[in-house]
């Protein structure tokens, strides 16, 4: 009998392990149960689907059961794992579609267990009319609820928040954005704060800020949010509030956590139990700029976990170095681009940090189009080490984050930064690109 990898969780990190490891070690069984009706997809889609940009859900899909099964792997939806007897190398799953229950054995286990939103106790939350956004069943329940709504609250001006609020205004809704912390994207510092609001504001979303959310009114469907600012009518609410990592079942095998609640890993995805892994959003990476673990849930890092994890199940060598906290997104004009650490996060990490922030361009300012651009830098006072960093600006200029990324991985200094060799043409960049600029500044 050969070898067998189970993995628990098809989405994202638990498919791109199934993928990789049939892919280097044919000989391989491989099994995945994922206990919702779809696997290997792009959530970071999601908002795109409901502002009808992306047609329909489907096109999300990187791959169908019927596909992986083509290479070799077994796909089972709608398929949950409820317990695992780890000294049995046992499994025991529900199969919800039949209502039936069995076991299964691994030699391998990957647990991709993810994450699900962490829903506020704000008395109204289980009345109709009160989402979240993270599935492709949360995405199917929203689609079929727009054509009817008129006005919608957000609360939670995170990523997910923002991207809905533009999603929601592009379907015509009246928006209404509630953060409990004093500006949008509330990790990042007041500079980009003050840049999201005012495009929120110019494209018709309504921004309370410094808000506390104390109930939802309705009689079993949702009809106005009660605040300590006042009373916002809405017949749709998105619950933007965070996530948290599902842990249960690798708690209940044995696995440990780590600092931050989540399953703690080495480079390889290794749990403290043998044979066993975890990859994706129920998984710690490592933080190349803080030193320690970190939590960081997002799709391309839930991928190269599962990447990584499939690797070294196949016998292969393969390190996952860890992260930096590079993320970008849009709304509605701007894009947002963050990595590392803003200069609160350093502050409160101990670092002697400073920073800079700068207007430039995304052109030459004589190029037809050229628009503005914003730059943050944040750096160790003294050592001129990079910390963190922030892009804004209307258009592709943002993926400059790729640069500040890749120092804060060589723990590069601002001096690295201006010894760039930085391409430049009138529409792509200013003769000094922005970047430059802030780093001469820093010095």
């Amino acid at each position: 009998m050969g070898k067998r990898m189970v993995v628990v969780g098809g989405v994202a990190g638990g498919a791109s392990a199934a993928a990789k490891a049939k892919r280097e070690n044919p000989e391989l069984e491989v099994v995945v149960y994922e206990k919702s009706g779809w696997v290997s997809y792009g959530a970071c889609g999601l908002p795109y689907v409901l502002s009808g940009e992306i047609p329909r859900l489907e096109r999300l899909v990187a791959r169908t059961p019927e596909e992986f099964r083509k290479q070799g792997v077994l796909v089972h939806t709608r398929h949950e794992v409820v317990d695992v007897d780890y000294e049995l190398r046992t499994l025991t799953v529900h199969d919800h579609a039949e209502g039936r229950t069995f076991q299964d054995r691994f030699d391998h286990l990957v647990l991709a267990t993810g994450a699900r939103p962490s829903l506020p106790p704000i008395p109204g939350t289980e009345q109709e009319g009160v989402y979240t956004l993270r599935t492709m069943e949360d995405g199917e329940r929203l689609l079929k609820a727009l054509p009817q709504a008129r006005r919608a609250a957000i609360l939670g001006a995170g990523y997910i928040g923002l991207e809905a609020a533009e999603a929601f205004r592009k379907r015509g809704l009246e928006v209404t954005l509630l953060e409990a912390k004093e500006r949008p994207l509330p990790h990042w510092d007041p500079e980009v704060g003050a840049l999201l609001k005012e495009e929120l504001e110019r494209h018709g979303v309504e921004v309370w800020t410094g808000v506390k959310v104390e109930a939802f009114r309705g009689m079993g469907r949702v009809e106005a949010v009660e605040t300590s600012e006042g009373v916002v009518p809405a017949d749709l609410v998105l619950l933007a509030t965070g996530i948290r990592p599902n842990t249960e079942l690798a708690q209940a095998m044995g696995v440990a956590l780590g600092p931050t609640g989540a399953i703690a890993t080495d480079e390889r995805m290794r749990t403290n139990l043998e044979g066993v892994y975890a990859a994706g959003d129920v998984a710690e990476s490592f933080h190349r700029v803080l030193k320690r673990p970190y939590w960081l849930p997002l799709g391309d890092v839930a991928n190269k976990h599962g990447r990584t994890a499939g690797s070294v199940i196949a016998g292969r060598e393969a390190r996952f170095l860890g992260v930096v906290g590079t993320a970008i997104f849009k709304a509605f004009d701007l894009a947002v681009a963050t990595t590392g650490l803003s200069l609160e996060g350093a502050l409160k990490e101990g670092f002697r940090a400073k920073k800079v922030f700068i207007q430039s361009r995304d052109g030459a300012h004589y190029y037809p189009g050229s628009g503005p651009l914003w730059v943050e830098l944040v750096y160790e006072e003294g050592t001129g080490r990079l910390l963190g960093g922030a892009v804004v600006a209307r258009g592709h200029g943002a993926l400059r984050i790729d640069v500040l990324a890749a120092l804060l991985h060589r723990e590069g200094t601002v001096e690295d930064l201006l010894a760039l060799d930085l391409a430049y043409a009138p529409p792509f960049s200013p003769v000094w690109d922005p970047l430059l600029i802030a780093a001469q500044q820093a010095r």
